[in-house]
């Protein structure tokens, strides 16, 4: 009886209340599988334009599939977490030798590409299909461990329980609203913080808000603090060409494109001997922060006119790379670049803006 009181008032809220958003108003499981995958870890409002852009250039598995791996980071440039691009353009690849570019039709298929997991095999199963399978993803498993107080720490042993619980609960008839509800529910209103009891329509039902622990629940180990690195990056000119490297495909940022920058314990003192050999055309620029989910990056910069014989000293320094190349400005827009990147570049424009006031 109570399961089916939570169906009916959850799909009765989602029919009325739900956003419009552009892979709602589609069954083209391509679509819905771009879109689970950019919105992993990533908010709704920053996936939107990257969701539009990416499908009018990439609009089916084949034209993903067909596509260099460079140009598709460089369309995703910006997003962030930069592994979920490549995975997806390997599992377009892999879906257009091995199935003609067509998606399988259920979840248990869609878990045999790689790149594919449970969540997003349910989601484009349920949504695109209609099949009965559930989906657990982070909104889904903090709306289910309030909704029935589980008191428990979610990385330790209760991920299987809450998959059985979110089976239970699907609605045969409807399992793309039931499943699109439970992700709409937790992203707008059963808020990780700050949950908005009193505008939910499960609020009644909830067993983590009539025991008082809808501000405590789902219990998490907490996190620790993000690892400290410093870095010193250069960003030099050379006739009108910019000095740029290419991370190797299989790490972090691979296959983006930056201003080159090594461990500050390696290449401080190249930056310091950069100065001195260009007799003040290169200085140092001021630092960037940028944070990860697990490291915290800030990074000295050195920026301005270096001959390119010099660039070949710091290259001992410089092993994160498999590339290093010198690139016309209006090359820019051409190679994918990490938002790291982004801001390494803006705070050398604004250092040489600020030097050419102080002439």
């Amino acid at each position: 009886m109570r399961v089916r009181r939570l169906q009916d008032k959850l799909l009765a809220w989602y029919a009325r209340a739900r956003r419009d958003l552009p892979w709602r108003r589609t069954r083209d499981p391509y679509a819905i599988w771009v879109s689970e995958v950019m919105l992993q870890q990533t908010r709704t409002e920053t996936v939107l334009p990257y969701y539009e852009r990416f499908l009018s250039t990439y609009p089916s598995v084949h034209a993903l599939a067909e596509a260099p791996l460079e140009d598709v980071l460089r369309l995703w440039s910006g997003l962030g977490y930069y592994r979920r691009a490549r995975m997806l353009h390997a599992a377009a690849r892999d879906v257009e030798v091995s199935r003609g570019g067509t998606l399988p039709r259920t979840a248990a298929e869609l878990l045999g590409i790689e790149g594919i997991g449970r969540y997003t095999a349910g989601a484009v199963a349920s949504i695109a299909w209609g099949e009965a399978v559930p989906v657990v993803d982070g909104n889904v498993a903090r709306v289910l461990s309030r909704l029935f107080a589980i008191d428990a720490d979610l990385h330790e042993g209760t991920e299987r329980r809450l998959w059985d619980i979110a089976a239970s609960l699907v609605v045969p008839r409807d399992p793309s609203s039931w499943n699109q509800a439970l992700m709409e529910l937790g992203a707008t209103v059963c808020a990780p913080r700050h949950p908005r009891c009193s505008s939910c329509p499960l609020e009644t039902e909830c067993d983590a808000r009539a025991r008082g622990l809808a501000e405590e629940l789902p219990r998490a180990k907490k996190k620790k603090a993000p690892k400290l690195v410093r870095r010193v990056g250069f960003v030099l000119w050379s006739k009108g060409r910019l000095w740029l490297g290419r991370r190797p495909e299989d790490g972090l940022f691979g296959g983006m494109w930056e201003p080159p920058h090594a461990d500050a314990r390696d290449a401080g003192a190249a930056g310091r001997e950069l100065v001195a050999k260009t007799r003040g055309r290169v200085k140092e620029a001021g630092t960037v922060t940028h944070l990860l989910s697990h490291r915290r990056i800030e990074m000295t910069i050195y920026a301005g006119r270096a001959e390119r014989l010099l660039t070949t000293e710091l290259r001992g320094h410089l092993r994160d790379y498999d590339a290093l190349a010198w690139l016309h400005e209006e090359e820019l827009g051409q190679r994918p670049l990490t938002s790291l990147a982004r801001k390494v570049l803006a705070r050398a424009t604004e250092f040489t803006e600020e030097e050419k006031t102080r002439r």
